[in-house]
């Protein structure tokens, strides 16, 4: 499903025409988006959580010429679905 599906759909679902749909869409993955950068962690209920974790640096080798080097520390995103959506992928 693109975001484009999810416009469709939100608009047929919802009654909301498709400007407004989309305003909705982006709306919402604006405001995801902002919570992931600041740090927070995002929970949706019936979903899943987004969690943001920091990655310290380590020691790596570049697979192609064997060399050691450094990997920087960062952050990842990580996504742990709830119980009710794992349910549902497995009845289908």
């Amino acid at each position: 499903m693109t975001k484009a599906d999810l416009i469709e759909t939100v608009s047929g679902t919802c009654g909301f025409s498709k400007k407004e749909a989309a305003d909705l869409v982006e709306c919402v993955f604006s405001l995801a988006k902002e919570c992931l950068e600041s740090g927070e962690d995002l929970k949706i209920s019936g979903f899943g959580k987004f969690e943001v974790k920091q990655k310290d640096s380590r020691r790596g080798r570049n697979p192609q010429t064997g060399e050691a080097l450094e990997i920087s520390a960062r952050r990842i995103l990580s996504f742990k679905p709830s119980q009710l959506l794992k349910d549902a992928v497995n009845k289908g």
